[in-house]
């Protein structure tokens, strides 16, 4: 090995070990100071866990949290179905009316600030609400058609790229063979883009559990999200208490995705292995 390609893999990997070390310190960071025992967050006054022990007792934390939990199960659920359905009409049907316009309607959460978004979802929210009676206050539902609003751009962009390289050929044998075109969908198409299903939902889910700005236009009293507590705390000095939240938090989203990757290795070597 030349020297000058030895010098060039050690700034690589230096360059490298920078960028996780900024992305990932303050994370690292955080959640040391989430056994700290002082009240200070700044100031380190030793290893305990009594923050954890009084953040279970924070019902107020912990009713936002399971309504935060909530909102991102039902909207990403929600959204996925509906960008399933838009993206198999923009694959299958290249020339239809309204092509346009729905294309438009998908790709515009994508690039509109969340500041008019939540302000445009609040003033349609009132005016519904004055001219059908529904919703009758604004809460967990209004929440919930917001956040599936902006979430189905973000899945449509998911499933309809798996689409687009889908052999639709498959489906056709299947109804070649006495299948339904809804069974062949179940059967043939649904189980073959699941992976991009399951992306765009985690993707929808996440979107929605990190949502501060369109919750805070569109809630009202009795539906304080997660991030509008935590945003709240902050404003009035970090408690410690949100520290060992948010460690929670990355201890459980890495042990989801240290899990999935075991479980699509699993299926990778399986398929191989079928395969040889």
């Amino acid at each position: 090995m030349s020297l000058g390609v030895k010098k060039s893999r050690i700034a690589l990997f230096s360059l490298l070990a920078f960028g996780y070390a900024f992305l990932y310190g303050p994370i690292v960071s955080l959640m040391i100071y989430s056994f700290n025992e002082s009240r200070l967050v700044t100031v380190w006054g030793g290893w305990s866990t009594k923050w954890y022990g009084e953040l279970m007792h924070n019902q107020q934390i912990l009713d936002a949290a399971w309504l935060s939990l909530k909102i991102a199960a039902i909207s990403a659920s929600f959204a996925v179905v509906f960008a399933t359905l838009a993206a198999m009409a923009l694959v299958r049907y290249k020339r239809f009316r309204g092509r346009g316009s729905l294309l438009l309607m998908l790709t515009a959460p994508l690039v509109m600030p969340e500041v008019i978004l939540g302000l445009s979802l609040l003033l349609l929210f009132v005016a519904m609400s004055e001219w059908l009676g529904w919703p009758a206050g604004r809460g967990q539902t209004t929440i919930i058609i917001a956040h599936m609003t902006f979430a189905i751009a973000y899945v449509t962009v998911v499933v309809r790229s798996r689409l687009a390289h889908f052999d639709f050929s498959l489906e056709e044998a299947a109804m070649d063979l006495g299948a339904k075109p809804v069974k062949a969908f179940f059967t043939i198409t649904l189980p073959l883009i699941s992976p991009a299903l399951i992306a765009g939902w985690l993707l929808a889910f996440t979107l929605s559990l990190d949502d501060l700005v369109v919750a805070s236009f569109v809630s009202g009293p009795g539906s304080t999200t997660l991030p509008m507590v935590v945003y709240s705390s902050v404003r009035l000095g970090v408690s410690p208490q949100i520290n060992a939240l948010a460690t929670i938090i990355v201890t459980l989203v890495s042990l989801a995705v240290a899990i999935a990757g075991y479980v699509f290795y699993r299926q990778e070597k399986q398929r191989l292995k079928s395969l040889q």
